[in-house]
């Protein structure tokens, strides 16, 4: 298993450990808190750098084992660096709105997710036979459907891993995941809600350099994941296992027609 190097340096230098200001904080994190400077909580360092590895290695191992992603985060500051990612890494992504039932109600996302691709081919197709008003709410309705669920629109079926920035905007989200058991890997701020999530980031959520440094890291693993999957030892075994088959097969063969060639010597006799 190969995932990038952290160090605490590059955790300090993208101002990892700057939580919110005391007043804000939620006690449930305490134990991530290393102290406080200037009534801003610090994020123990440490800490993040270990929970970090472990969350790297859970990334992995979903790729590796050809599971998907879904990135989440609709607050301004990362909605673009996940879709990046996701894109990049050809995983999935919110970044818009969550809608009510993405995940737990599956069968009616998909139906609207139909309705986004028939649009999408109505308004390219020449000759469509549509008045310029129709044509304008069509591609209305569109636009707001490529917002909502253009991330997931390739999705067939739920994720194998969610990570989520921000749990505060999140809410919704993570209940969905839990109540089907999809493990949540989620970047925890010193006012976030640690509760629900499977492999907790300590860190801020809000600065970009921040952000950014998650997402190259969680790309990078993505990658060295990719690479490193078993798809040759997979065509091998499947080359013998068609090879031992087929000489089974003939095997067969020859058995059917030797009790055959038997069994007629015995009718003639």
């Amino acid at each position: 298993m190969k995932i990038p190097n952290v160090t605490i340096q590059q955790l300090l230098e993208a101002g990892v450990h700057l939580g919110h200001k005391t007043l804000r904080w939620n006690p449930k994190m305490k134990k991530y808190i290393f102290g406080k400077r200037d009534s801003i909580h610090i994020i123990d360092l440490t800490q993040t750098l270990e929970l970090t590895k472990i969350a790297l290695e859970k990334v992995y191992e979903t790729i590796n084992n050809n599971g998907k992603i879904l990135f989440v985060s609709t607050k301004k500051q990362a909605s673009e660096a996940i879709a990046e990612v996701a894109k990049d890494t050809g995983q999935y992504f919110v970044n818009y709105r969550w809608l009510g039932g993405m995940l737990t109600n599956w069968g009616t996302i998909s139906n609207s997710i139909k309705k986004l691709k028939k649009l999408e081919v109505d308004l390219v197709t020449e000759n469509r036979g549509f008045t310029k008003k129709e044509l304008l709410k069509m591609s209305v309705k569109k636009d707001k459907l490529q917002r909502s669920l253009g991330g997931i629109s390739e999705m067939k079926k739920i994720p194998d891993l969610v990570f989520i920035i921000d749990t505060n905007y999140e809410s919704l989200a993570i209940q969905e995941s839990v109540k089907l058991g999809i493990p949540i890997v989620a970047i925890l701020d010193s006012n976030s809600n640690p509760d629900g999530i499977d492999f907790p980031i300590p860190g801020n959520d809000d600065a970009r350099r921040s952000i950014d440094l998650y997402c190259d890291l969680i790309k990078e693993t993505i990658n060295f994941a990719k690479k490193e999957a078993p798809i040759e030892e997979v065509k091998k075994v499947t080359i013998k296992d068609k090879k031992e088959n087929k000489s089974k097969t003939l095997e067969e063969i020859d058995r059917d027609q030797l009790e055959k060639k038997f069994s007629k010597k015995k009718i003639l006799n």
